[in-house]
């Protein structure tokens, strides 16, 4: 089957505007999370394993950058269809759940919460990757490195609750 002219073709304006959604989900959440990190969390156990706090900056992002993009190419197949309504219905979710981790974790200091926030975004990515698969593979691959780094981040998630309790 052919593939349509608007699929093939890049549209800077949804593009930024994918990338201005994901990328406004994080500044928000990192207005709550910056002031803790010389605060709150600096106060805690961590393990050994744990990341410098230079780090998490830059991470997140390249992958809110990665994100973005690969909405934006399962967007390029947008529809009315259940397929694409559900697909997008799950975007919206993961998206979600990870602006509420970082909440619940750095604003609430609600460590075993955000444990429960923060598995639930590991499923949420988890399905994510399954149905953006199902109209773009490259945007399932570019959710690969978010699905690894929160699956680091639930362990350490996990461990600075159990050094804590």
């Amino acid at each position: 089957m052919p593939v349509a002219a608007s699929t093939k073709r890049f549209q800077f304006l949804p593009y930024l505007i994918s990338l201005l959604i994901v990328l406004f989900i994080g500044f928000v959440a990192s207005l709550v999370t910056r002031p803790e990190i010389a605060g709150w969390y600096s106060t805690l156990k961590k393990p050994s394993f744990n990341p410098p706090p230079w780090l998490f900056a830059p991470v997140w992002t390249v992958i809110y950058i990665m994100i973005a993009t690969a909405a934006y190419l399962v967007w390029k197949h947008r529809s009315r269809k259940p397929v694409y309504i559900i697909a997008r219905s799950i975007y919206f979710i993961q998206l979600i759940l990870n602006f509420s981790w970082s909440i619940t974790f750095f604003g609430m200091h609600q460590i075993a919460t955000a444990m429960v926030v923060i598995i639930l975004l590991w499923f949420s990515i988890i399905v994510n990757i399954n149905w953006f698969n199902k109209f773009n593979r490259v945007a399932a691959l570019l959710l690969i490195p978010y699905l690894l780094w929160v699956s680091f981040a639930s362990i350490l998630n996990a461990s600075i609750y159990f050094f804590n309790r």
